[in-house]
């Protein structure tokens, strides 16, 4: 059996010291919320952003920073 020799910096994986990093950098950054949304309302929600070219959190964030910004002219 052959062994296949990887190239330096070639992908090997998720690390644990990976996940740490990771692990690291959201908990300096983000925050996170639950959303609780209708039976099959998140279908909804994935496929609009996806036809908007979005992620599901990206679109979300995005409705929540329009509709803060329209109350703040209210």
């Amino acid at each position: 059996m052959l062994s296949e020799k990887k190239k330096p910096g070639a992908y090997s994986g998720y690390t644990q010291a990976r996940k740490t990093a990771n692990a690291k950098y959201e908990a300096e950054t983000v925050e996170r919320i639950s959303l609780v949304v209708p039976k099959g309302h998140k279908a909804d929600i994935k496929a609009h952003a996806e036809q908007r070219g979005e992620s599901v959190n990206g679109f979300i964030n995005r409705a929540i920073d329009e509709a803060m910004e329209r109350d703040k002219g209210e």
